[in-house]
């Protein structure tokens, strides 16, 4: 008896360690926060076992048990009318309010999932909700995007697959069908789908046959750039949960179908060294240095090196590609943007990013807001549903929605 109560203290001693994690004061629901971490990390050990085993891709896995533990409720009940469809060879799921009489057409917003553009779905319970409350709270026609998504494709597939169901949608007999007002359409996403979302932005402001054009984007915690993983966030940030460096680091080396070995060489910046002559160009794009405020700055330093591989380029070129990594965009690309928000978290290894393209968005004379959190953490807007509901996840979302509401 007396043993099996010692493997009980060790065991608990044990989760304990794994469960713990340092984390700032300022950071709401930490111990909620490190049990969600430790489930996600417990998770992706296991498949990337499954995948080491040559089982079947962790990814795959990974998304599989996503599906699986979802609690999607069925929504039946709820005044909003859920579809899923075609458009232009991409699925997407619409969610309509009900019409009323004498309505005016309603706006729209054109949603684009995050999860590493290889996780998740329009589909589950977090997306699933947090699109139905936008259709409530903004009496808006919400177009969810299910991009295809690693390992089935890798980029640029993903950028292909939300452009070309947002020009589906803008077109005017397509809006007509969903009484959507087109001076009111609005271009969102979260993380990846924040992404996704300026890359179509920027697309679509140079396609000079687009008859209707987005009004505005709001981009959540955005992923913006690939060329430099040590600004202040990612050093701040690297451990944090629930997208510490490395994992980030991975998510980029999957969408880019490239290998894992490269890792090491980008989290030191090996990729954008000074004698990396394809990277030249974009070095005074993404000087943070002028583009963060001390407040973000604080004491971090650049890491800038002075000889590198110019071999990851050549093997990677995508990793200097606009399509994907919008904030390497030219000023007169982002002169083009519409009226803009952008959500970042202060506990976020992509704080950087999306402050930064403000930045550049400001200095090219866009009307930008930048919607700041110190107390939050990358994902946040999308856990609000028991057993992962945040009071950050609740914060974050009514302002979102509550600038969309203001400005669409």
């Amino acid at each position: 008896m007396r043993a099996a109560w010692v493997l009980l203290a060790g065991l608990t001693a044990l989760g304990a360690y794994y469960i713990y994690l340092p984390l700032p004061g300022t950071v709401s629901d930490s111990w909620k926060l490190m049990l969600l971490d430790a489930t996600f990390r417990a998770v992706q050990q296991a498949c990337h076992l499954i995948h080491y085993l040559r089982l079947s891709h962790h990814l795959i896995v990974l998304n599989y048990l996503i599906y699986t533990f979802d609690k999607l409720k069925s929504v039946s009940s709820e005044p909003i009318n859920i579809t899923d469809v075609v458009f232009d060879g991409v699925e997407v799921r619409v969610f309509q309010p009900p019409a009323k009489q004498d309505e005016p057409l309603k706006r729209s917003v054109v949603y684009i999932h995050g999860g590493g553009w290889a996780l998740a779905s329009a589909r589950t319970s977090l997306y699933n909700n947090l699109c139905r409350i936008m259709a409530e709270s903004l009496n808006a026609v919400v177009v969810s995007v299910e991009y295809r998504l690693v390992p089935e494709v890798c980029f640029p597939e993903q950028f292909h697959d939300a452009l070309r169901a947002t020009k589906h949608f803008l077109q005017p007999d397509v809006l007509a069908e969903y009484s959507v007002d087109p001076n009111r359409i609005a271009i969102s996403g979260d993380s990846a789908g924040g992404n996704l979302a300026a890359a179509v932005c920027q697309q679509l402001s140079k396609d000079e046959h687009l008859i209707i054009r987005p009004k505005l984007q709001a981009l959540i915690y955005p992923v913006l750039q690939a060329f430099d993983f040590n600004t202040p966030s990612y050093q701040q940030n690297m451990n944090m949960p629930v997208l510490p460096r490395y994992v980030m680091i991975n998510y980029w080396i999957d969408y880019f179908n490239g290998n894992y070995d490269l890792a090491h060489s980008l989290l030191i910046n090996n990729h954008t060294a000074l004698d990396v002559h394809q990277a030249l160009t974009f070095r005074g794009r993404l000087n943070w240095t002028s583009l963060l405020p001390s407040s973000f700055k604080k004491n971090y330093k650049p890491v800038v090196q002075t000889t590198g591989n110019a071999d990851i380029i050549q093997e990677i070129p995508a990793l200097l590609d606009v399509r994907a990594v919008p904030l390497l965009a030219e000023n007169e690309t982002l002169q083009l943007q519409p009226k803009t928000y952008i959500l970042t978290c202060e506990n976020d290894v992509l704080r950087d990013d999306g402050v930064m393209y403000a930045k550049r968005l400001e200095n090219a004379g866009v009307e930008v807001t930048l919607d700041h959190f110190d107390d939050c953490f990358h994902g946040c807007m999308i856990f609000t549903i028991w057993p992962t509901d945040f009071s950050a996840g609740i914060q974050t979302r009514n302002s979102y929605i509550k600038w969309l509401d203001e400005n669409l």
